[in-house]
């Protein structure tokens, strides 16, 4: 599973912003008309996960997880020869079905269904490996760019990811799982629909989704906001980098404040920590140190939410449906992550901010 998050990340997520230049350049559609299919693909995952967390309740990661890997080479052949941008946008609404069932959220509920008590120890791990997803694949895909055309690249990344996801998906993963157990010190789990409409849930979603809509614009806006206070280029370009660190310690941290926190406690402590790194960078003027170390902080909560993200569905509602809610709570997280980079431009635009 850490290999297919790795390589499945690397291909339909990370390799974009490294080709996002040459696709401009060799079609001549704009870098804007470009994103946009990407962030096209992203809300489509986001809408997709909530069917396909049903399915993931009821059939097993192996078909799921070996479908989305399916589903996900032809949409990147349809990217790579797109002649126009509409079948651009198609390619990318055909990615965000794969995605939706091979990204996290199908692994968090595969591994929190076999792992059980130990889950988050799972669940570490597999982030922790997901995140060299963007460490390998950026440089991977920058030095097939020099080497081949954008489409060309596209092509052997779509080779890569078949090869690589497909055996491994079909014949490595649980084929069907029995009913969740639920999990010790959860509700008594009264069904999908009761639960999404309830207020414990509603709320916890609208904390989740304007969190990461936070730190998302935040990591966006680091660079301009540190060098802005000062900073120089080479030295904001270190807080960013920081702030990447940051998610790793985020997230293994967040195994050891499970053992010692209640569910509220643990979301209440990554929440307020979130909030106050956020609050720091936007009205401390310095030092420096304090900027970088408030980066840190933000990229701590980032990393420690995806986790927060990833376990509150079962301690608190058990696991029987575990992937059913995980799809509904992710799916405001994912959008928001996705619409972040146009619309936090809007207030900063307006407060005269860049």
């Amino acid at each position: 599973m850490c290999l297919t998050q790795i390589v499945s990340w690397g291909v339909l997520y990370y390799a974009f912003p490294v080709a996002l230049a040459a696709i401009a350049a060799d079609t001549g559609w704009s870098e804007t008309v470009a994103t946009a299919a990407f962030s096209t693909g992203l809300l489509v995952s986001a809408v997709a996960g909530i069917p396909v967390g049903r399915l993931l309740d009821r059939h097993g990661p192996r078909p799921v997880m070996t479908g989305g890997s399916v589903v996900a080479g032809p949409a990147l052949i349809l990217i790579a020869l797109a002649p126009n941008p509409v079948v651009f946008f198609a390619g990318w609404i055909l990615a965000g079905l794969a995605m939706a069932a091979v990204f996290y959220p199908a692994a968090f509920a595969a591994l929190t269904r076999w792992y059980g008590p130990d889950r988050v120890r799972a669940l570490t791990v597999l982030t922790l490996a997901g995140g060299l997803a963007s460490t390998l694949f950026a440089p991977v895909t920058a030095l097939l760019l020099e080497q081949h055309s954008w489409r060309v690249t596209y092509l052997i990344l779509a080779a890569a990811l078949a090869v690589l996801t497909i055996p491994a998906h079909a014949l490595l993963l649980t084929p069907r799982w029995a009913p969740g157990p639920g999990t010790r010190g959860a509700r008594a789990d009264p069904g999908v629909g009761t639960v999404v409409r309830s207020g414990g849930f509603l709320l916890l979603c609208a904390r989740l989704t304007l969190t990461g809509f936070a730190l998302h614009a935040a990591g966006l806006a680091l660079i301009p906001l540190l060098t802005g206070r000062g900073l120089s280029p080479a030295l904001a370009a270190l807080g960013l980098g920081l702030l990447g660190a940051g998610q790793l310690l985020g997230r293994v941290g967040y195994a050891p404040l499970t053992t010692r926190t209640t569910p509220t406690t643990r979301t209440g402590i990554v929440l307020a920590a979130a909030a106050a790194g956020l609050l720091t960078l936007a009205v401390v003027p310095g030092p420096p140190a304090a900027l970088i170390g408030a980066a840190v902080l933000v990229g701590a909560a980032r990393g420690a939410v995806t986790l927060l993200q990833a376990t509150l569905v079962a301690d608190h509602w058990g696991t029987t449906h575990y992937a059913a809610l995980a799809g509904v709570l992710a799916a405001p997280a994912t959008i928001a992550g996705a619409v972040a980079p146009w619309a936090s431009t809007v207030p900063a635009a307006g407060l005269g901010g860049s």
